[in-house]
């Protein structure tokens, strides 16, 4: 249980997608202007992420990764080229029936994101979630975990960056740093901070 947690927390804080790997974002800038909007996304890349790493992890050890057909004689095929359109195969229909449950329960959050629900299936940081499992050979408990971990840090990094800009709407700003460009600074500022618990996981 402690291995679990331990990986729960590096992937919330030290592999931190937006914040140390740069993954995800368009979405991670595009949505942190407004609390709602950014709690939103975090739930959502956290649920989707939770969804398909393990997944992924079934359909990868159970069909695709060499040797995973010799129950039926063919110990031989691999499959394991297949990975990428099956992962994204299964990242678009998850999110579509995240996209049908926001729109049916929570319209208001449905209309808060817009164009980017379905850019979703296309989110590099999700992607990158189970392209990561499979390189670290992560078990179905690790998958479960690592993807819950990946979600609940971006949920964290957007909620504070759009909590920073809702602080700093009324701020008197040079023209240049207005809108995006303070969210860039602020991102800046925010991978160093994360960049702290890289440091401190790596000097244990």
């Amino acid at each position: 249980m402690s291995d679990l947690w331990s990986l729960f927390l590096s992937a919330a804080f030290v592999d931190n997608m937006p914040l140390a790997l740069f993954l995800g974002l368009c979405t991670f800038l595009a949505l942190s202007r407004r609390t709602e909007s950014a709690l939103g996304l975090g739930i959502a890349m956290t649920g989707v992420l939770g969804v398909t790493v393990p997944l992924n992890q079934l359909i990868h050890d159970g069909l695709l990764a060499p040797g995973a057909w010799a129950w039926a004689g063919l110990p031989d095929l691999d499959l394991s080229y297949l990975a990428l359109i099956a992962f994204i195969g299964v990242i678009a229909a998850t999110v579509q029936l995240l996209e049908m449950v926001l729109d049916r329960f929570f319209p208001a959050i449905h209309a808060a994101f817009g164009v980017f629900l379905p850019l979703l299936t296309v989110q590099c940081a999700i992607l990158a979630g189970s392209l990561f499992m499979v390189e670290r050979d992560y078990t179905l408990a690790q998958s479960a975990v690592f993807g819950l971990g990946s979600g609940a840090g971006f949920a964290v990094a957007v909620v504070m960056l759009s909590a920073i800009r809702a602080r700093l709407a009324y701020a008197d700003l040079p023209d240049g740093l207005r809108g995006l460009g303070i969210a860039f600074v602020l991102a800046g500022l925010m991978s160093l901070g994360f960049a702290a618990f890289g440091q401190m996981a790596a000097g244990q």
